[in-house]
């Protein structure tokens, strides 16, 4: 038995919904296929953008999407992805399996695709491989509404009114791929590059430094000190691996019980970072303006069987799901701190929503618990505390449920993960400070650790109604089965 306690009395922070924000790069099939079918497809499609994705992503109520990569990013020159398609320059995708890059998606395509899903655009610069000029005439074109080369450029390209752009990052893990610079060296760039991202009219970008690559805490320290003053948001990358060893990740549908506990353990290594990377913002920025953006995070596997080793395609199980609600139940506790985060990737590449094969479309078990979490977009967040209920392997210990939960002006809603493989756990909720009439919940289980959804078994996870609770004396007590995540809203 483990107790829940939740202070619905004090809320705290509203989460922001940009907590639930996703990443899509040019990388392996999540554009081209996953999003890009083109306007002549007989998929059908929007304006060359597939249907049933758009229509998925729509229900999920995606706030902010970011493009075009991680490492991409930096060796992306816009102009090549603007004007008429056949023009566009056909580039070398030097980073992800080596193939050609035509270009057909850009910035206008991107945008387009925004305003078909309902989410705000994140638009990741080239600081790596491109120059000053670049980015800032980039900010123009997309922004700018007068009289300038760049936006009679964009209005003869077939939009006359600039787009609305909030979010902006100065280059992508600069420390690696974007061009291996150390902080010092990269705090002096941001400066420079970020001087030229320009406000134009009524358009405020909120602008994303690259921050550290999981817990390189120097790289915080350096970058708050240097820069600190000149962001409102800097960046967190950290990837879920299972075996720890970027040779031999291990398979995203053949595991047992100790890669199960292994990877759950090593998800939740966010709460740490998360932490520590805050200590060490408070003490350049005590009031918390500057946001903490994961805007990478997630599973991440070797490939499946026989796919482009540089495409990043993995199948996506329960053990995902698990994965998923526990990022987003850390997120949400820290939403004083954290403001954006945006799982890998959107369609087709790592821990995706969404997998496409021909015309084909199936939803990840990820997919559904970005569904049914969805509701605390926006909501206060509320103190829980969790109380007993350990999961034990082979000497390590980790808490068998991670929780959430938030108010808003009509209902409280309540995320809880049971972490274990095959154990249950009787959850007694104790909520102060508020009183419900009316309980319903959401589930998502199955009865292996490795089910997942298939194109010709798409239906294996799929979500149902969560009844397995009572009342009694005021305390609402849930009985989770194992490997499961349990959403409830008490009104």
């Amino acid at each position: 038995m483990a107790k829940l306690i939740v202070h619905a009395d004090l809320p705290k922070n509203t989460i922001d919904p940009n907590i639930y924000g996703h990443f899509s790069e040019h990388l392996g099939r999540c554009i081209y296929e996953g999003i890009w079918v083109g306007k002549d497809s007989p998929i059908p499609n929007t304006d060359g953008m597939r249907n049933d994705v758009i229509a998925a992503l729509r229900k999920l109520q995606i706030p902010v999407l970011r493009w075009p990569g991680g490492c991409f990013a930096d060796e992306y020159h816009w102009k090549d992805g603007v004007g008429p398609a056949e023009q566009r320059k056909r580039m070398i995708n030097t980073h992800w399996g080596g193939v050609v890059e035509n270009n057909h998606f850009g910035t206008h395509e991107f945008m387009r695709f925004c305003e078909l899903i309902g989410a705000q655009p994140y638009v990741c610069g080239n600081v790596g491989s491109g120059t000053v000029a670049e980015m800032s005439e980039w900010v123009e074109y997309m922004t700018f509404d007068g009289e300038s080369p760049m936006a009679n450029w964009r209005q003869e390209n077939g939009r006359q009114a600039p787009w609305q752009l909030s979010y902006f990052g100065v280059g992508n893990e600069n420390w690696g791929c974007g061009g291996n610079m150390r902080p010092e060296y990269y705090a002096d760039l941001y400066r420079r590059y970020a001087c030229y991202v320009r406000n134009y009219g009524d358009n405020r970008i909120f602008k994303i430094a690259c921050g550290p690559n999981v817990d390189d805490y120097h790289w915080t320290e350096v970058l708050m000190a240097q820069a600190g003053r000149f962001m409102d948001g800097l960046s967190l990358h950290y990837y879920t691996i299972p075996t720890g060893n970027w040779g031999n990740k291990g398979s995203a549908t053949d595991f047992d019980e100790k890669l199960w506990f292994q990877t759950l353990q090593k998800t939740l290594y966010m709460e740490e970072l998360i932490q520590r990377h805050d200590t060490i913002m408070t003490q350049f920025d005590p009031d918390k303006r500057i946001a903490l953006i994961v805007d990478e995070w997630g599973t991440w596997y070797d490939v499946e069987p026989g796919t482009n080793p540089g495409f990043l395609y993995q199948q996506n199980t329960l053990r995902d799901a698990l994965v998923a609600g526990i990022n987003l139940n850390i997120f949400h506790n820290h939403a004083d701190r954290v403001r954006m985060a945006n799982i890998a990737q959107l369609v087709n590449v790592l821990q995706s929503v969404i997998l496409t094969e021909g015309a084909e479309m199936i939803l990840t078990p990820t997919y559904h618990v970005f569904d049914m979490y969805k509701i605390h977009q926006g909501a206060n967040l509320v103190q829980t505390d969790v109380l007993g209920a350990t999961y034990d392997m082979d000497g390590q210990q980790i808490d068998q449920v991670s929780a959430s939960a938030s108010v808003n002006a009509s209902h409280l809603n309540i995320s809880l993960c049971n972490l274990h493989h095959a154990e249950s756990v009787e959850m007694v909720c104790d909520i102060r400070g508020r009183h419900f009439a009316e309980i319903s919940g959401t589930i998502l289980t199955a009865g292996k650790m490795q089910a997942h959804n298939t194109f010709e078994e798409p239906e294996t996870v799929k979500p149902s109604a969560f009844v397995n609770y009572r009342v009694e004396s005021g305390q609402l007590i849930a009985t989770l089965p194992a490997k499961s995540v349990v959403v409830l809203r008490l009104v």
